[in-house]
């Protein structure tokens, strides 16, 4: 990583760059080897513990049926540490992973880095099972993400 370029955005279409990031239990999750098997949500967000942040985390937590029925699996992604997630899976009792992005790697090579905030975009990007951008979508940072947006957007 040349400086503070940040890659440019991932669009749809593109090839998804590959990554192993831990998760809240410390384990490491590497994105290619869902390939071939599920499709992969990325749901990047600034920080645990915010308004924002919480409710679409739990929301995403009540609709996670819809995309195990897409053959679908979710990760919330942030520059928070495994540590953090852990706590804060716990405390609200979320079902998905939460994926530490500590360094700020990820967010770069997705292009999805907000660096006044030093964290990442409120952003989705969905990863079909050919290991492709099969639907992006950056928001405003203090506006959640639409869960039935998404799950529309997976075939």
């Amino acid at each position: 990583m040349e400086g503070a370029l940040a890659a440019k955005e991932v669009e749809v279409g593109d090839a998804a760059p590959d990554f192993t990031l831990k998760d809240q239990d410390g384990n490491p999750v590497i994105l290619s080897s869902f390939r071939g098997k599920k499709n992969v949500v990325l749901a990047f967000y600034p920080f645990d513990w915010s308004s924002v942040c919480t409710a679409e985390n739990c929301a995403i937590t009540s609709d996670l049926p819809k995309f195990d029925g897409k053959e679908t699996v979710v990760f919330g992604v942030s520059c928070d540490s495994h540590f953090s997630h852990k706590a804060w899976k716990e405390k609200l009792g979320l079902k998905h992973s939460l994926l530490s992005d500590l360094k700020r790697e990820v967010c770069r090579k997705f292009g999805l880095y907000l660096e006044d905030l030093n964290c990442a975009k409120r952003a989705t990007v969905v990863v079909d099972k050919s290991g492709k951008g099969s639907f992006k979508k950056v928001q405003e940072i203090k506006v959640a993400r639409d869960n039935q947006e998404i799950l529309s957007a997976i075939k």
